[in-house]
């Protein structure tokens, strides 16, 4: 029996599921339970190992409390054109980011500074450090 590589869509659809599930502190099991379905039917959504139907894709945007679109946003396209690689798409490694706890934890707490320009000035130090590591390794 040979196992089949999941659809990178489906895989970014299940990634964006769980990012979304996850930033708004909700399990597996909640979702689940709000789907009708077990933590493990969740589970194979998110991997992309089972593929999410349209009824089902829009029930899940519902509880998760986004558009639909919001899953697909940034994702690819299957379309091969330059056009995916405009400003509209985010790079891939955003979402593997926000996928960790760190990122979401970080992007959590950026979220609630009100205050511009300190947001500003934290940006400033990440990059800094950033730049510092970065010239360490050379």
């Amino acid at each position: 029996m040979s196992t089949k590589a999941p659809n990178p869509v489906d895989k970014y659809v299940g990634s964006r599921v769980r990012m979304r599930r996850i930033m708004l502190g909700m399990s597996q099991e909640k979702l689940g339970e709000a789907l009708g379905l077990t933590f493990q039917q969740v589970q194979k959504y998110e991997k992309g190992t089972n593929r999410v139907g349209a009824s089902r894709l829009q029930q899940i945007a519902e509880i998760l409390q986004v558009p639909v679109a919001f899953l697909f946003d940034g994702g690819p396209s299957g379309i091969a054109t330059s056009e995916n690689f405009g400003e509209s798409g985010s790079p891939a490694y955003i979402s593997d980011f926000l996928a960790t706890s760190e990122g979401l934890a970080l992007t959590r707490a950026f979220t609630r500074i009100g205050d511009s320009k300190l947001r500003r000035s934290i940006v400033e130090l990440v990059e800094q450090i950033a730049a510092r590591e970065a010239a360490e390794k050379h």
